[in-house]
This record gives structure tokens, sequence and C-alpha cells, in this order.
């Protein structure tokens, strides 16, 4: 049967209203970054490098949070378009108790042993104080995160993607004011740089905290309770393991591989392209936004499809994602390319430090498209319809046998010029395109994961 052209329109319309939210949420996130590194600019390089550096493990940790929130969204969305509630609130409570534990690790290290975490990155003196200084002043936001990021995705699991934004809105800008307050020494407080950074961090997710207590606290359908940590349901958990775990893998091997991108520019490329490194990946963020939020509204849509047995609809869905994924990246290039002009006169770079950053913006100009393509179909489609294996073996083998291993070889080894090096680990995204979209073609992502009766004795 032929659709009516409202019918065609339809995926289009739904997942722009999901994505909207997620975009403004996503810009302000990377707002938060881009003050960061506006006002360290004013403090020197050195405290750019070093704050660059450390937040690798924010950024692992965040991977760790993002692959359980996926395994929430996996079950949640589709649970939720199924009508089982409870199912919704026993997810939660599994992804919290994983959660929790690397939250509260990562925290404990972050104030006990900074200056050897600082020591994988770099043997620079310098960055390696500053940088411990940042780890232990922003040790408190890890623990909250732990908590804040499984409960917005519950939220976002069952379309409340705008109640999400909220409180992603007001942490994001108490950040930003903080920031200055504890960079500039504002009102009296004193300048502290690097760990003003940290400490304003960690005060807005302690805010943030708070308020996602007030929400839980009057919302109808998803709740944060201490009770769901002890719900048990075997078939669940093993559901969610089987979901979650590949996710989670998947985004932690990503993520560890793409830290030792900064291993391998911090000890083998020096201090120019340190700084180089992290204006590019702060112009890469604002260029990839429309990309993922894309990829995060389409997802949700498509769990809610699948989970009611609407399949064809779904496929139209993904279908839908796809056209709105090629055109969000061709937009993504074209702002990192707009923006090149006017990030190269802020940038407080050297002359060779500036000459590093105008290739990589080239570089970054389409390697977002590469991006786009694999977050939508691995983070967002696949993992819609519970497929989440294929992208957790997918991407391992892309990083660790391919993309770390030729960096090394090139930087440590072949000792290439440091642009070299750069543009083949931007190679990543593309060795991987003809295995991603031929398995989006097979469809074999498309399954309904619920089961019936979870809670009857």
């Amino acid at each position: 049967m032929n659709m009516t052209a409202p019918e065609r329109r339809a995926p289009y319309g739904r997942i722009i209203r999901l994505t909207v939210p997620i975009v403004l949420q996503n810009l302000l996130s990377t707002a938060v970054y881009s003050a960061d590194v506006v006002m360290l600019n004013f403090v020197g390089q050195a405290h750019i490098s070093a704050v660059s550096l450390a937040s690798q493990y924010a950024s692992v940790l965040f991977m760790v949070f993002y692959g359980l929130g996926t395994g929430v969204t996996m079950l949640s969305a589709q649970y939720y378009g199924k009508g089982d509630l409870r199912a919704v609130d026993a997810v939660q409570g599994i992804a919290l108790r994983f959660s929790l534990i690397p939250g509260a690790l990562l925290a404990l290290l972050a104030l006990l042993a900074p200056r050897a975490m600082m020591r994988v990155f770099t043997p620079d003196a310098e960055l390696i104080a500053i940088g411990a200084q940042y780890l232990s002043n922003v040790s408190m936001a890890y623990l909250c995160w732990s908590v804040i990021e499984i409960y917005l995705a519950s939220l976002r699991s069952v379309g409340r993607v705008a109640v999400a934004t909220a409180l992603n809105v007001v942490a994001f800008t108490l950040n930003i004011l903080l920031n200055a307050v504890f960079i500039f020494g504002l009102f009296g407080a004193p300048k502290l740089g690097a760990a003003g950074v940290a400490l304003a961090t960690s005060i807005s997710r302690l805010v943030e905290l708070a308020l996602v207590l007030v929400v839980s606290a009057r919302s109808r359908d998803v709740k944060l309770r201490i009770s769901s940590l002890f719900v048990r349901n075997a078939l669940l958990f093993r559901d969610f393991l089987k979901m979650a775990v590949p996710a989670l893998l998947n985004d932690v091997s990503w993520g560890l591989a793409f830290s030792m991108y900064s291993v391998i520019i911090g000890q083998f490329l020096g201090k120019d392209m340190v700084a180089a490194y992290s204006f590019a990946g702060l112009a890469r963020s604002f260029g990839t936004i429309l990309c993922f939020s894309v990829a995060s509204g389409g997802s949700i849509l498509l769990g809610q499809l699948i989970g009611d047995d609407r399949m064809k609809e779904a496929d139209d869905a993904a279908k839908a994602l796809m056209r709105l994924t090629v055109l969000s990246g061709l937009i993504g290039g074209a702002i990192i390319l707009g923006a090149m002009p006017f990030v190269l006169r802020f940038a407080d770079l050297t002359a060779a430090g500036k000459g590093y950053l105008r290739t990589m913006l080239l570089i970054n100009s389409y390697y977002v498209m590469g991006a786009a393509v694999n977050t939508t179909l691995i983070a967002g489609v696949f993992r819609a319809g519970g497929d989440s294996r294929f992208g957790f073996v997918c991407d391992t083998i892309d990083m660790w046998c391919y993309a770390v291993p030729l960096g090394f070889l090139a930087a440590a080894v072949l000792k290439l010029p440091a642009m070299w090096v750069y543009f083949l680990l931007c190679t990543d995204e593309f060795v991987k395109w003809p295995w991603v979209i031929g398995h989006y073609r097979s469809k074999k992502w498309l399954r309904n994961i619920t089961r019936d009766g979870l809670f009857e004795e």
C-alpha cells in the first residue's frame, strides 16, 4: 500500500520533536566545555592542556553511564510502548546498582591519587600539578553523575525529554556562572584556575541531583526510589545484562580507545599539539551536536514503536532517521568550517599550535559525517531494537585493532609529522562504514525484546 504524503512526513515530525530538547541539552553541555576553554584561555595554555587531559577520566566514566543509560533506554522505551511501567522502574534500579560502583571508585581515586592519574597522560610536571588539583576538586561530580545520568535516561525513554533537558539547563547554566566566579575570582571568591572549573562542576552537579529528587517526587510515571535498587527479577536482569553489557563495553571500549588518542598526542607530539587538540575537540563537539541529538531522539521513537509491535512504522522511521542524519552531518561540517576563522583568531596558541589547529579543523569538517552515520546506526537504530552486540564488536575491532595501534605506530615508531598522525587517527569512523551500513540493511536489529508476565508469581 502506498503511503500518503502526511504518513511519509510523520516520522520526521516525531523525530524532530524528540530531537529539539536533546539538541538544547547537548548544546548547553558543549557550552560548558567551551566556557572552560574560553575562560582558561585567559589563565594560560598549560591550564587548558591539563584540564583537557584530566577530563579524559570523566569522558570514560560518562561512557560507562551512557552505556548503562542505553540499556535503560533500550528496555524501558520498549516496555513503555508496551505499557509496563513496573518493568521501567525495575530496569532503572538494575542500572543504578551498576552505575554507583564506578562513580564511587573514580571519586575515591581522584581524591587519593590525582597525580598518579595525571601521569598516565603526560610526564610534564606542570600539567600534572594543575591536573591533580582539577581531579581532586571534581571528584564529587563523579558520584552525582552516577545517579543523575540513569534517572535522566529513564525520563527520556518514556518521552519526557523536555524535563530531562530542563534539569540539564539549570545545571549547565549554573556551571558556566560558577566557572567565571572561581576562575576570575568574582564576588570575592579566590582565583582557582583549573581547580575552579572542577569546583564549579561539582557544585552544579550537586544542585542537579537535588532537582532530580524534586522531579522524582512529583513524577507520576518515573520515580527515583531506593527500593528499586532491591527489586529482583531474574528475566529482566538477564535481559538488561544481555542488552546493556555489550552497550556499556562498547562505549567504554570506544571511550578508552579515544582517550588513547590523548595519550598518543600528549606523550609523543608535544604541548602545542595538545593545546590545539583541545580547541579542535571543542569545535568538533559543536559540529556533532545535531548529529548525536538526532540519533538519540530517533532511538527513543524506534524503541517505543518496536515495543508496540509496529514494525513497519519502525522501519519507516529508521529510514527517515538516516536521511536526517546525513543532513545533520552536512550541517555539522559547515558549522566547523564557518567557525574556523573565529576559533583561530580566539585561540591563544603559539604559531605552531595555530598551524596544527587549522589543519585539524579542516579534517573535522568531514570527520563529523563519519561519526554521524555510525553513531545513528550503532547507538540509535541498532540499540532501539536491542542489538548492542554488533556495535561492541565493530567498534572494538576498529579502535583497538586498527586506530590505536596505527596511531602509536605512526607517532612512536615511524615518528611521522604530527598532522599525519592526527589524520590517520581520524580515519577510524570511515573504516567501519561497509560493515555498519550492511548490518542496517540486513534488518537483523528490528526485534521486539519485551516479555509478558514479568512479575507474575
